[in-house]
């Protein structure tokens, strides 16, 4: 391994960059005294739903319990299906449970690796039982076919919620991720396009009554202090993090360009080179949180790049209804997950972040063909 190895991702070169100014943000939160939620909080909020574009935003804990608290806004009963992907970060699927429903594993796309329409409507011509929502997961960074998803949706009857949790700033159409369904969630962890330096999530939603409730269940269900109304949960944003994103909030743009121009290097050269590179979505904007490419020999070229100072990883290696936790027990729609299953034999995540730069993309590309050469 070489000694300038080149890290898959580098969240601490998103804090050197801004370093002045992230300091002074968490300065002044320890200096103001009101440390949990509070002003810092309120602020980001603000200004997290008039970037995305949506009347509402609520500040939680995580990513994984902006879904859960999201899905119990919809107040969905034990015996209630939500219909999501199996190729995806097992919190998707650990929300849905922790809201008191039941996962419904639908296949994706093989190009996009999203959820795939098609397979979601033979889920209900031949539900389970009642699919009363669908998690529709934007992944990598860029839009499921949420045209086709969201038409479904309003044919049975079925609520939807956005997994934008590796979306930040992306776009189907004149409008951002996150505006179409009838709440979205994101995740803030640290390698995420907007990134916190630990965990953080947010609700958004344009829906008065849905926000209300939201913001109840993550503070113990409170209408007033002290006094709970529905039983909730403490999952609050903290407003240290709340003060750092707000000042990356304002770089998530030119960030996400950065990325673009990275993913573009990427597609020049290593066109031909053997890989499937990635789709990218008519009518939508691809913020490239993930730059995963495939290949039939993933595991053989992953440690040949390590060994050439490259490092990768894996989003995801085992589908979430073969983990020991879910397999055999989670319900899986008709058709199979044959394509999440495949995906996951063979995607690969190459070097992606804001500050990789010129120089080091096209080392990747160059190792990436030295690499492929030793596996003919």
């Amino acid at each position: 391994m070489t000694d300038d190895f080149i890290p898959q991702t580098d969240p601490r070169a998103s804090y050197l960059e801004q370093r002045a100014a992230i300091d002074a943000a968490v300065a002044r939160v320890l200096a103001g005294g009101s440390y949990i939620l509070g002003p810092e909080v309120e602020a980001f909020e603000r200004a997290f739903a008039a970037y995305i574009g949506c009347r509402r935003a609520i500040g939680v804990a995580s990513g994984t319990d902006a879904l859960t608290v999201a899905l119990r806004a919809l107040s969905l009963g034990p015996e209630d299906y939500v219909a999501t992907v199996s190729h995806t970060a097992v919190a998707t699927v650990a929300a849905i449970e922790l809201a008191g429903a039941r996962p419904l594993l639908v296949d994706i796309d093989p190009a996009a690796m999203t959820l795939d329409p098609a397979a979601l409507a033979r889920a209900f011509a031949a539900p389970p039982g009642r699919i009363a929502a669908i998690v529709p997961v934007h992944l990598y960074g860029q839009a499921a076919d949420l045209d086709a998803i969201l038409a479904l949706a309003r044919r049975h009857g079925a609520r939807v919620v956005e997994d934008c949790a590796q979306c930040h700033g992306a776009t189907l159409g004149e409008r951002r991720l996150g505006t179409f369904g009838d709440l979205a969630i994101f995740s803030f962890y640290p390698t995420k396009n907007l990134g916190a330096f630990g965990d953080a999530g947010m609700v958004v939603t344009n829906d008065e009554a849905l926000a209300a409730k939201v913001a109840a269940l993550r503070q113990y269900g409170w209408g007033d202090r002290y006094v709970s109304d529905v039983p909730g949960l403490n999952s609050r944003l903290d407003p240290i993090q709340a003060a750092i994103l707000a000042v990356k909030l304002e770089r998530l743009d030119a960030d996400n360009a950065r990325r673009q121009a990275i993913a573009a290097r990427y597609d020049e050269g290593l066109a031909g080179a053997g890989l499937a590179l990635p789709a990218q979505r008519a009518g939508a904007s691809h913020v490239f949180h993930q730059y995963v490419v495939r290949h039939s020999r993933r595991d053989a070229l992953r440690e040949a790049l390590r060994a050439r100072g490259v490092g990768t990883l894996v989003h995801y290696p085992v589908p979430v209804h073969a983990q020991a936790a879910y397999r055999g027990r989670i319900a899986v729609a008709q058709g199979g997950l044959g394509e999440s299953e495949r995906a996951a034999a063979q995607v690969l995540s190459l070097p992606i972040f804001p500050a990789l730069g010129a120089a080091r993309a096209d080392r990747v590309v160059a190792m990436i063909d030295e690499s492929l050469r030793t596996l003919i």
